[in-house]
C-alpha cells in the first residue's frame, strides 16, 4: 500500500463523556435533591420502592455522589479560573 493511499492524522477522536459531564453546578445541585429524594421514597417505602431496600438506597446514593463529585469539580473549575484571572491582573500591574 503506497503512502498516499493512507490517510494519517494525529487528531484524537473525541470520545463521548459520562452523561453527568455536561451538567454544570445547576444540575449536579439538582442531583443530590433528586437523590436525596429518592432515598427518602425508599424510607417511606412509598409505591415503587424494591422489595430490597438496600438496592434503592445504593441507587440513591450513587446519584448523591455523582451530583457532589460533579458540584465539587464545577467549584473548583470556578475557583481555578478566577484564581488564574487575578495572577494575570497582577501582571499586568507589574509590568
Amino acid at each position: 500500500m503506497a503512502d498516499k493511499d493512507v490517510e494519517q492524522t494525529d487528531e484524537r477522536g473525541d470520545a463521548p463523556g459520562p452523561w453527568w459531564a455536561d451538567l454544570g453546578t445547576w444540575g449536579a445541585v439538582a442531583l443530590i435533591v433528586f437523590g436525596g429524594l429518592a432515598a427518602a421514597w425508599v424510607f417511606l417505602r412509598l409505591p415503587g420502592t424494591p422489595d430490597e431496600p438496600v438496592s434503592g438506597f445504593y441507587g440513591a446514593s450513587k446519584v448523591i455522589a455523582i451530583g457532589l463529585v460533579t458540584v465539587g469539580c464545577a467549584l473548583l473549575g470556578r475557583r481555578r479560573t478566577r484564581a488564574a484571572a487575578i495572577e494575570e491582573t497582577d501582571e499586568r500591574e507589574r509590568a
